[in-house]
């Protein structure tokens, strides 16, 4: 995998919200057909084992947000899937505890907030991942980094509110799942201020375990969040600070701390005191002593490599952003954003 390219795809999509996830479907159909329903996660989670919890959720998320299931329902037309094995498939935070999203995230508060962040997923997707460019009908447009097979909003994302969003998974335990995880990472993308993102969390905390950090041009406020298992924590971020995927602040739960994911949060609580070292450099980072940060090893232990890197600033006026495909160079997209 490490010596094929990684090009990030762009697609523009626009329409409702059944247009909006068929046409990412078909964008993802090849690598999904290709890759992950042959794959051991994707028999695992799409087993008939779950049909009644896949059920369940439905019915709640049908109920809550009836725009990302009808989302769902085009993803599924797209993909020429079940639509039952679509939606586990972005279920499976909620229903097993252990899944391939790793992700590793910088927080670095200031006049200009900048919120950098790595996104490590399954390495069979190395070259299939895009950013979706969608302009709802009903809702306001956003950006986001897509898998093949999933929703927008559980990885790194900004919408036309000038709200930045990034995502590490948390593997908690015990979960009894109400709602999707992913799911509320869509209804974020959703949110048109800050305040709003955070109760879409804090109402519906009965999920699988994720952690957030978002923030929103011309707010000061820079903000960690992590919620799951019927839990919720929400703090302000005054220092530089690092995120791999386990929860730091989220109290009453228990979870899973991989090798891989307590080692990146070591090295980067190291590198984040160091000034001279920037938010890049450390995402990209290779020589901790142990499992590094930078992931590119097809034997990675999570099943988890880098699939891109993005870098936000967030000002008073807008947003720029850039993305990385591969480990050093040049961004393969980069812009501004301005927010009225």
């Amino acid at each position: 995998m490490l010596n094929t390219a990684n090009p990030i795809h762009w697609l523009k999509a626009n329409g409702s919200s059944f247009d909006i996830g068929s046409q990412m479907g078909q964008q993802g159909r090849e690598a999904v057909h290709t890759h992950l329903i042959e794959s051991e996660i994707w028999a695992t989670i799409t087993s008939d084992r779950h049909a009644e919890q896949v059920t369940g959720l439905l019915e709640n998320v049908n109920t809550l947000f009836p725009d990302i299931i009808e989302e769902l329902l085009g993803l599924a037309d797209g993909l020429q899937l079940p639509f039952t094995d679509v939606a586990a498939w972005n279920f499976r935070g909620d229903i097993k505890t252990s899944v391939p999203d790793g992700c590793t995230t910088i927080q670095a508060p200031g006049p200009d907030i900048k919120l950098s962040h790595n996104e490590d997923g399954l390495p069979f997707f190395r070259g299939h991942c895009f950013i979706l460019d969608a302009q709802p009908a009903a809702t306001v447009g956003f950006r986001a980094f897509c898998y093949p097979g999933s929703l927008a909003g559980h990885t790194f994302g900004w919408n036309d509110a000038g709200l930045v969003q990034t995502v590490n998974n948390l593997r908690l335990q015990d979960v009894d799942a109400a709602v999707g995880r992913m799911v509320l990472g869509r209804a974020v993308l959703n949110s048109t201020t800050l305040d709003g993102a955070i109760e879409v969390l804090s109402a519906n905390r009965n999920s699988g375990g994720f952690h957030m950090t978002l923030a929103q041009v011309g707010n000061p406020k820079l903000m960690s969040i992590e919620y799951g298992a019927g839990q919720f924590s929400a703090i302000e971020i005054t220092d530089r600070t690092a995120h791999s995927n386990h929860a730091l602040h989220l109290q009453d739960v228990t979870q899973i701390v991989t090798q891989s994911s307590g080692d990146r949060q070591a090295r980067c609580d190291h590198l984040v005191r160091e000034d001279i070292v920037g938010d890049l450099e450390i995402l990209r980072d290779n020589k901790g002593p142990r499992l590094p940060v930078r992931r590119d090893d097809p034997q990675d232990p999570d099943n988890e490599n880098t699939l891109a890197t993005c870098v936000f600033n967030v000002s008073n006026t807008g947003v720029e952003w850039r993305i990385y495909g591969e480990k050093d160079g040049q961004p393969e997209h980069e812009g501004q954003s301005e927010t009225s």
